[in-house]
């Protein structure tokens, strides 16, 4: 009890200390808190824009995340006993990993909240690509809502083929979660292809109200 009471300590010292930064580097603003759950399991599925878009999902909430990240960011002792107090979750990127998705669904039924990107790596040009397979089974297995998230800016501040970071505005938006019933109601695909809609919606709307262009393009 003692140690989840640090572990919880712990967590929202980094995640204050985050937020300050956040704010201050990237002028950070964040909509639609109410729409994640005050409380039990749910996942946020987000776009994936750059290496800080967990800081960024996380920041604006009350409610600790647990994160999925691929396991090559555990290779590093130090850097994966760091992402492990903040309650990351190595996961394979390119192959099945079973253990790793009954965790997950062992923490969203514990209550836990859950960060993941369904795309698996970050964009190359700032649009929302296609969402790798199992996102959908693992939803509707876990029985949980699903809260689209949107991240627009970080990728104007951190794409791939920079070494780090620059300045510059970062959004995100918490959309409308799509309920555990609804979610049972949907194949895997049918799951995949509705949060994809409603992420690629949302940003939309959230560069034409920050004066920016939207993404065109998209595949039908």
């Amino acid at each position: 009890m003692l140690k989840e009471g640090l572990k919880a300590v712990w967590y929202w010292l980094v995640r204050w200390s985050c937020g300050v930064f956040c704010i201050f580097v990237f002028g950070f603003r964040a909509y639609g808190t109410k729409n994640v759950p005050e409380r039990g399991g749910f996942i946020l599925a987000g776009n994936h824009q750059s290496f800080l878009d967990p800081i960024f999902c996380g920041v604006a909430l009350r409610r600790r995340l647990h994160f999925v990240a691929r396991d090559s960011l555990f290779r590093n002792r130090f850097f994966a006993l760091l992402i492990r107090s903040l309650n990351a979750i190595p996961v394979k990127r390119d192959k099945p990993d079973v253990s790793s998705i009954k965790t997950v669904i062992a923490r969203l039924q514990k209550g836990n909240g859950v960060c993941l990107f369904p795309e698996a790596t970050r964009t190359s040009d700032g649009r929302i690509g296609a969402f790798k397979p199992g996102f959908g089974l693992l939803c509707r297995r876990a029985d949980v809502p699903v809260v689209p998230v949107l991240i627009d800016g970080a990728f104007e501040c951190w794409p791939r083929h920079k070494k780090i970071f620059s300045p510059a505005p970062v959004t995100v938006c918490y959309g409308q979660a799509i309920t555990a019933e609804q979610a049972k109601n949907m194949s895997d695909r049918e799951l995949a292809e509705v949060v994809t809609c409603r992420l690629r919606r949302m940003q939309a709307i959230c560069r034409l109200k920050h004066g920016k262009k939207p993404y065109r393009n998209y595949p039908d």
